[in-house]
């Protein structure tokens, strides 16, 4: 139910790429203003997390998740009338936390259902948000084109939000003899053997190394996900057919339904990955092949058919850190208060986010996206030496403390 839930609040983040320019057609606004819209959406997304996982630790996970959905819906519906920039921030911000809701209870209950699997279980919650835009992309493309984007926001908005409505009712918490069990002490995946409070967990320098590398790996992500359609407009390839293994689409939307395939598929991968290797391990193979994708996008995404692998190389190399960090975050701070520890950490994507409107910035003053590709690959590179030669004696030392 909780993967379900997080496919319905997908397309506001993954689809939002596909608003951007007809917003910007109808209306004349900026590039940037329309994405300080999409910086909101994600602020108001992460940074309201560790309230919205204090209140399912709290009262359960069907509460939170119920308000989210409405709060979702209504987002999407104001967004069809928004006619001024102020009332598409309004909306953001309301859809926003409707999202947060949602994502930050299903993946902290599926922390404490499964904490013998935190890989995969947060892995594969995590790839509801990821790949649950994948059978939508190309609906909510042909119906803007058909019907506007007004029409796109409001029909697909109240779908979303009303299926998310009705699952709630189904999420139940996980008993408590499930937090308390399956504490690993392997060579591979060591967890605490006791609870630390989020006040607890803001004093810990770890979490703060966790805080850093997770601002970096996300900010390339993030300014991927909302410019691939300006990108791809400005390499003058958006509407150019791309034939792969016979099947036949423009350029874009061959990326972005790809694209959230791979995104969604590499969050249960990584995370069993990561339940075999190790977190560190895989957060050094995964951030580095993003520095590499990140980098080969940049020198041949000009290319329809490489900017489409390539692309897809990005969001498989990207998405995986909505499985590693929320599952090493449980591993070294324990279950009772999973939701808002994870939550705490989730908020690094919101700080993220404020990259991407200078991402637009650096781009129109540059007059080309190298500035951006260079310092994302950089940040990835930077993050993933961080994993195995910083993070992973901090935590060693941590755990050695705490039992």
């Amino acid at each position: 139910m909780g993967i379900v839930c997080m496919a319905m609040i997908a397309n506001l983040q993954y689809g939002w790429t596909l608003f951007v320019n007809p917003i910007a057609d109808k209306h004349g606004w900026s590039r940037a203003a329309i994405q300080v819209a999409f910086t909101i959406f994600v602020l108001t997304e992460t940074w309201l997390v560790p309230i919205e996982g204090y209140l399912v630790d709290r009262f359960g996970p069907r509460p939170v998740v119920l308000v989210g959905g409405i709060l979702c819906g209504l987002g999407w519906v104001m967004n069809s009338y928004a006619d001024t920039l102020t009332m598409l921030y309004i909306a953001a911000a309301i859809g926003g936390i409707g999202a947060g809701a949602v994502y930050g209870t299903c993946v902290g209950n599926a922390l404490k259902w499964f904490p013998d699997r935190r890989g995969l279980a947060a892995g594969l919650t995590a790839a509801g948000f990821g790949a649950g835009s994948a059978l939508t992309i190309i609906p909510i493309s042909a119906f803007i084109k058909s019907n506007g984007y007004e029409a796109a926001f409001l029909y697909f908005g109240i779908g979303q939000g009303l299926i998310v409505f009705l699952l709630s009712w189904l999420l139940v918490r996980a008993p408590e003899h499930l937090k308390k069990s399956g504490v690993l002490s392997s060579i591979h995946v060591q967890q605490s053997r006791r609870d630390y409070s989020p006040a607890e967990v803001a004093r810990q320098p770890v979490f703060w190394v966790m805080y850093a590398m997770f601002v970096m790996v996300a900010a390339g992500g993030l300014m991927a996900t909302a410019q691939l359609a300006p990108i791809a407009k400005d390499f003058k390839i958006m509407d150019v057919p791309v034939n792969i293994m016979g099947l036949i689409l423009p350029a874009l939307t061959f990326a972005l339904a790809i694209d959230r395939v791979l995104n969604g598929l590499t969050r249960p991968f990584f995370g069993w990955v990561s339940d075999q290797i190790g977190r560190e391990m895989t957060m050094l193979i995964a951030f580095g092949l993003e520095a590499i994708g990140i980098l080969m996008l940049y020198k041949f995404g000009q290319n329809p058919i490489a900017f489409v692998v390539l692309t897809g190389v990005v969001f498989f190399a990207w998405g995986e850190i909505y499985s590693l960090f929320p599952s090493t975050c449980a591993d070294t701070f324990g279950s009772k208060y999973a939701a808002a520890n994870a939550g705490m950490l989730y908020t690094a994507k919101g700080t993220a986010s404020l990259l991407v409107p200078l991402s637009s910035v650096l781009a129109a003053a540059t007059g080309s996206w190298h500035t951006v590709f260079i310092v994302a690959s950089v940040m990835n590179g930077v993050a993933a030496l961080m994993a195995w030669f910083v993070l992973r004696p901090m935590r060693r030392a941590h755990m050695d403390r705490a039992t």
